[in-house]
């Protein structure tokens, strides 16, 4: 049984794969699988993938019947891993020399069940920059709820966001399935499930931090998280739903009793921004009917009038305010200008 299962969904990644690849082959840390979970790739990811397993035996190709989405593949890969811990990696980000060794250390000498560690954020054509978790420590459960938690599930819009990144943790692979977290559809799955993972189990859970980046994310343009999505407000919606569960298991509405409001304002201007999006076939006055209507949507008319968004970035901050005063001309001039279409 191998200490570490590393799960990383596949799809048409053969571009990037190979450096994902070989920097888990790479880690200091030998005692590890991958699970290179296919998800219907057409272009060479599959054959990349059969390459690589031959050449070591730690290496496992799983394929997907069809393309199911990423949800689906993660899913698929905690259903066939046999570690004791469980970490994922993404088709296009890549792990440093010593990741799972660190985290894998946190968690045995602090005799917690889940490590996390800062990462790099990684662009084509800017400086990378450091995003950082928590202070380094170990952390309890009530501690985890206040300082990790509570901000993922309550606090969608003042900068600086708690990002709920699934990939810069280590789990106990008992522990997850005790937990009965899992992934649920295309968009902020990682989110649902650290809430449902850190929420349950009170008594066991502990999480060991460190400041020190341990993970390079991709910041891809091409990426599903950056393409217009068509069904995107369902997705919301859903995402909605989950929370609203969440809510009535966990009680988060004690600690942030506005966070509906502060959810449906993210999620708006998420919808926006997709709305907006370059590539989409359809002409700009379709595009500003459709976030009228939006906007015009009872659990979204409440929000917009009676929750003032406040500590956004200067982007989001002004969509904001065009919306609240109805300026949908001049909110649909300004992105046109800013997507230069």
């Amino acid at each position: 049984m191998p200490v570490i299962s590393v799960i990383v969904p596949v799809y048409q990644g053969e571009a990037l794969l190979p450096e994902c690849v070989e920097s888990v082959r790479g880690q200091t840390m030998p005692d590890w699988e991958l699970l290179l979970i296919d998800d219907g790739s057409t272009d060479n990811s599959r054959a990349l993938c059969e390459r690589y397993a031959a050449e070591d035996t730690r290496i496992r190709v799983i394929a997907q019947p069809r393309n199911m989405g990423v949800s689906a593949a993660r899913n698929r890969g905690l259903k066939e891993a046999r570690g004791r811990y469980v970490a994922f990696l993404d088709a296009d980000d890549r792990y440093i020399p010593e990741t799972l060794e660190t985290l894998w250390n946190l968690c045995a000498e602090s005799g917690a069940d889940s490590a996390g560690c800062a990462h790099w954020n990684v662009t084509p054509d800017g400086p990378e920059r450091v995003e950082t978790l928590l202070p380094s420590g170990v952390y309890g459960y009530d501690e985890i709820r206040e300082r990790f938690v509570v901000p993922l599930f309550g606090e969608r819009l003042r900068v600086p966001l708690t990002n709920g990144f699934i990939w810069r943790f280590l789990f106990q692979n008992e522990q997850i399935q005790r937990s009965g977290a899992h992934f649920d559809g295309p968009y902020l799955e990682d989110e649902l499930f650290l809430l449902e993972y850190f929420c349950a189990e009170k008594p066991n859970r502990r999480l060991a931090v460190t400041e020190t980046p341990l993970y390079r994310y991709w910041q891809n343009p091409a990426s599903a998280t950056r393409r217009y999505m068509k069904n995107l407000v369902q997705v919301l919606d859903r995402y909605m739903e989950a929370k609203e569960e969440l809510d009535r298991t966990y009680e988060f509405h004690k600690e942030c009793p506005r966070w509906r409001d502060n959810t449906r304002w993210a999620n708006l201007l998420i919808a926006i921004g997709n709305e907006y999006a370059p590539g989409v076939e359809k002409p700009f006055w379709e595009r500003r009917e459709t976030v009228e209507a939006l906007c015009r949507r009872p659990d979204m008319r409440e929000a917009i009038r009676h929750y003032k968004p406040a500590g956004m970035g200067r982007n989001k901050a002004m969509v904001a305010f065009l919306v609240r005063h109805n300026l949908f001309g001049l909110l649909t001039l300004l992105y046109r200008l800013k997507n230069r279409m």
